[in-house]
């Protein structure tokens, strides 16, 4: 059991990169409110269809409703502002780069709102571990454009605030709760952001295709219900700063798939900067052996 716990962190990483594949693949035949709300509605109803199945619990009316805030923090309005500003233009790299300031952010949050101390070691391991993935980013710097305008930053800044905010939300209102029904409520938030936006901004365009059918069902199946639960999983079993670390991976293992599926380069100085990424990662989530934290006591915080 314990091998498999250990396992987790490197399967979501791995499960949550394909989500950055997945948006290639849809984003020319939707809009990005239009496709996220279609997206969220499907994981709703395939979650209904599981709830029996593994008898779900109650969480009761509080709960859902701050399991409904998480949702719209760390779905609607994070998915949301990346999909926009990457529709509207920002380069892939920018966004990956104002994305990876996602785990110092919440670290901070997380030590104001929810107590967790932030060590040296952790911090340093936060600091090389951007250093990392603006190294795996910087060949994509060249590809600034139009796109770059206060808009579409601000948009991805509001982005990164808000999975950082939904994040500690998650961790102080709903950890020890109901694992599907609390997904459950946050795909209700996050469905009716969405969808409220779509109504205001765009046309509902949805050509359907075999790319679409792919990245539609691979993002409910793989992403919005095995990345998210296990997202979940994290949440509950660790510190929210240690967790939000791992995003740090994503961009170098989103590089590798993109070389693999798309013949994109992948170039020395990314790998270098992959190998910086992970020791910074490494830094960041080793926890002291000397105080050990029993899990039972973090989920209880």
């Amino acid at each position: 059991m314990k091998d498999i716990t250990r396992a987790i962190p490197a399967l979501f990483v791995l499960l949550w990169a394909t989500g950055f594949i997945g948006a290639r693949y849809a984003m020319p035949w939707a809009e990005p409110f239009t496709f996220l709300w279609v997206r969220f509605a499907l994981t709703f109803a395939v979650l209904l269809m599981i709830v029996p199945l593994v008898k779900a619990k109650s969480i009761g009316p509080r709960n859902a409703l701050h399991a409904a805030i998480a949702g719209v923090l760390m779905h609607g309005v994070y998915l949301g502002g990346v999909f926009w500003a990457v529709r509207n233009g920002l380069p892939a790299g920018f966004a990956g780069l104002i994305v990876g300031l996602q785990p110092m952010l919440t670290a901070v949050i997380a030590g104001l709102f929810l107590g967790e101390k932030v060590t040296r070691k952790h911090w340093l391991g936060l600091v090389v571990g951007l250093v990392g993935v603006v190294t795996v980013l910087s060949p994509k710097f060249g590809t600034v454009s139009g796109g770059v305008t206060v808009a579409t930053i601000g948009a991805s800044i509001i982005a990164v605030v808000a999975m950082s905010v939904g994040t500690v939300w998650q961790k102080r209102f709903v950890a020890t709760a109901d694992l599907v029904t609390v997904t459950l409520y946050q795909y209700v938030g996050g469905w009716a952001v969405t969808f409220f936006v779509s109504l205001m901004l765009e046309t509902w365009r949805f050509e359907l295709n075999g790319e679409l059918i792919f990245a539609m069902a691979w993002l409910v199946f793989v992403l919005s219900i095995g990345a998210i639960f296990l997202l979940m999983i994290l949440i509950r079993e660790g510190e929210v700063a240690r967790v939000a670390s791992l995003f740090y991976l994503v961009p170098a293992v989103t590089a590798l798939m993109a070389w693999v599926l798309f013949d994109e380069t992948l170039t020395p100085v990314q790998l270098v900067g992959m190998a910086i990424t992970t020791f910074g990662v490494a830094l960041a989530t080793r926890r002291a052996s000397r105080h050990p934290v029993p899990a039972t006591a973090r989920a209880s915080r």
